[in-house]
This record gives structure tokens, C-alpha cells and sequence, in this order.
């Protein structure tokens, strides 16, 4: 993966609670919208590849599933087509879990090192020391990749990681924290 800009991909995803902010986010939002109010996960997809132009973020598939899966369920929907989509008053929250569930992504793909979309045992033993930059000591490393592995699989998928980052407050040392809340 290329060095990440997370100063510019910061500045694309307007967070903030101030004026400008919302008045942003309330144009983007249309913006992404199809015209119903609603947006489903194929304008999200769309919308970061052709609205943001965030290449980085468009080919992190799964961190997009994750915050659009988050983002759609975080309050109860008032249209009848129900909580399959995110509305205007998720979308900071979506912004915002994107945001950080492309930091896990990166994270992900820097242990992933073979690019196979898992993290096996090897893998995460050989980047032991860089994920304790990321999330503090491991002092038992395979007794924590077991913990990761909740389906037993003998890998760590993606969603598993993202458990553990969350629990763990998963830092990466080289992005940009100044996102606005």
C-alpha cells in the first residue's frame, strides 16, 4: 500500500460539529444521493471513488462495508425502506467511521503482508513489534492471535481485527489524528 495522505483525507470528510461543517456534509450528502434521502452502500461507493476521490479509501472495500454497516444501524430510520440505508442524520457518524475504519484497514494490510486479505499466525508474530507502536505490549503473542481468531479459522479476517484495533484503541504512529469530532 502507498504512503497515505491523511491530511488530505481528512480535510475530504467534513466532521466537525461547527457551521461550515454541516453545511458541507449536508451538500455532500446530496451530493452522494440519488435524490430519495437515502443513501444506499452502491452511492457510497460511487460517491468516494467520484465525489471524494479518495483512491485509497475506494479500493478498502471492507472498511467501507464496516462503516456503512455501522453508520446505517446507529439510529432507528424514519423512511419505510428501513435501516438498510444511511440518512442525512448518520452521515457524520458514517464520515467519521470511515475515517477509522480505513486507519484499521491500513493497519490490516500492513500485517497482511502477503496480500491474501488474512493475517495468519506468521504474519502476525513477524509484525509483533510494529502493532505494539499501534496498540501497546503483546506480551503472549500467539495466546493474542487466538483471542483475535474468534472463528477458529487459524487467520485473522479483517472484522475480527477490527474487534480487537477497537478494543485495543489501535493507533497507527504515521496518520493524522486533527479529524474533526
Amino acid at each position: 500500500m502507498a504512503e497515505i495522505d491523511w491530511t488530505a483525507i481528512n480535510a475530504k470528510l467534513p466532521t466537525g460539529s461547527d457551521p461550515a461543517s454541516k453545511a458541507r456534509r449536508k451538500q455532500m450528502f446530496r451530493d452522494f444521493d440519488n435524490g430519495n434521502g437515502i443513501l444506499s452502500l452502491a452511492e457510497i461507493d460511487k460517491a468516494v471513488r467520484d465525489i471524494l476521490k479518495i483512491d485509497e479509501i475506494f479500493n478498502a472495500k471492507p472498511a467501507i462495508m464496516r462503516a456503512f454497516q455501522i453508520a446505517k444501524d446507529s439510529t432507528k430510520s424514519k423512511f419505510e425502506s428501513g435501516d438498510d440505508y444511511i440518512e442525512l442524520r448518520e452521515f457524520r457518524f458514517f464520515l467519521l467511521s470511515l475515517r477509522q475504519y480505513f486507519e484499521y484497514w491500513v493497519a490490516f494490510c500492513r500485517a497482511d503482508t502477503d496480500g491474501d486479505r488474512k493475517i495468519s499466525l506468521e504474519e502476525f508474530k513477524n509484525g509483533q513489534s510494529m502493532m505494539e507502536v499501534w496498540v501497546g505490549p503483546i506480551s503472549d503473542i500467539e495466546g493474542e492471535f487466538n483471542k483475535i481468531d474468534t472463528n477458529g479459522g487459524g487467520t485473522i479476517l479483517f472484522d475480527e481485527f477490527c474487534v480487537w484495533a477497537i478494543q485495543k484503541n489501535l493507533d497507527l504512529e504515521d496518520d493524522d489524528d486533527d479529524i474533526a469530532m
